[in-house]
């Protein structure tokens, strides 16, 4: 049974009596250039001067930026390591990967200790050992989404879901999913999770056995597909993907020709708020209990959605991943195949 997600929780709840009553060391935002950060040029790691505390200017902690980032975000998250600096008095500095891998790989070797981590990264680095979750990511007043498998209205399949309460009839995944026993599905692309991995994870987990698939690139190409009839019998899509700009006045009666069989519910997570393994708890706990903090000052507010695109965040932690992790597990999909 997937696992009811509560309310929205405001990170204005986190207890933040702590890094109110740190002195305040008056720092001003560092004015250097983030160190370009590759899987083959990396900054020293603290193993190297392994007699240095983290957290010293010896052994700074890092905070890495988006991969890529441009020049606002560049000051923008220069800003916010200033901020965890003079809240904490540890020294911050900031780093720019050249993609998710490499920041995957800056966790592994300790270059890297507070980042934006997509739900895939975060999922394999904490495998490893090398992060642990500390924020879900707030889109829409959702920390958690969901998918849907779609057919055409006359493919004879039986539907299970009620397009006027929007919710699945049957909860049962497999009372549904078994009848697409031997048919062809409509994937989105080998990377997408509402669109491939977690819907296969959901047909493997139930013994569902398909046709190969056909990939089509893009989840309104999966409705135009069903639509067109002929090149696959079922598609998986976010929600809800029929309403994509433009598709609704290409096919007016899309709607009653491209129907949600069932619903996947909301286990998809956004983009993960994580700190390195290497970070000790007590510090961990102390910059988890400042980003809320920095949040509610409008310029730090401004800072984080710059840098990050975040405007809200709640705590969490890893288990409020494990349905996730469970059918992309489940899928087959190798997790560093999903990682760019």
């Amino acid at each position: 049974m997937i696992q009811k997600i509560p309310r929205l929780i405001l990170f204005f709840t986190i207890p933040v009596a702590l890094a109110c009553n740190l002195p305040r060391l008056n720092l001003t935002p560092p004015t250097q250039t983030p160190i370009p950060l590759t899987p083959t040029e990396m900054m020293p790691t603290p193993a190297s001067s392994p007699t240095v505390e983290l957290g010293l200017a010896e052994n700074p902690l890092i905070l890495a930026l988006p991969p890529s980032a441009d020049a606002a975000q560049v000051d923008a998250a220069n800003l916010i390591a200033a901020q965890f600096a003079e809240r904490t008095g540890y020294v911050v500095v900031t780093v720019i990967p050249d993609s998710e891998s490499a920041l995957v790989d800056a966790f592994a070797r300790g270059n890297a200790h507070i980042a934006l981590l997509d739900p895939y990264a975060y999922l394999l680095s904490h495998k490893q050992g090398f992060a642990k979750a500390a924020f879900a990511l707030v889109q829409n007043e959702k920390t958690l989404y969901g998918a849907q498998f779609l057919a055409r209205s006359d493919a004879g399949f039986i539907i299970h879901f009620n397009p006027f309460s929007e919710t699945n009839i049957i909860e049962d995944a497999s009372v549904t999913l078994t009848q697409f026993n031997g048919k062809k599905p409509c994937w989105s692309d080998e990377t997408s999770p509402s669109g491939y991995v977690v819907p296969l994870g959901y047909l493997n987990a139930n013994g569902v056995v398909t046709q190969p698939a056909a990939f089509v690139e893009g989840h309104p190409t999966v409705v135009r597909s069903l639509y067109a009839s002929g090149i696959c019998d079922f598609g998986a899509t976010y929600i809800d993907a029929r309403k994509f700009p433009s598709l609704e006045d290409q096919f007016p009666d899309l709607f009653e020709r491209v129907i949600v069989v069932w619903r996947i519910p909301d286990i998809i997570p956004y983009e993960v708020f994580a700190f390195s393994s290497n970070m000790p708890a007590p510090m961990r706990d102390l910059f988890a209990s400042i980003v809320p903090v920095i949040m509610q000052i409008d310029q730090g507010r401004a800072a984080f959605e710059t840098a990050y695109g975040i405007k809200g965040l709640i705590p969490v932690n890893d288990a409020y991943y494990d349905e996730f992790r469970r059918y992309v597990e489940v899928s087959g999909v190798d997790l560093a195949d999903l990682i760019k």
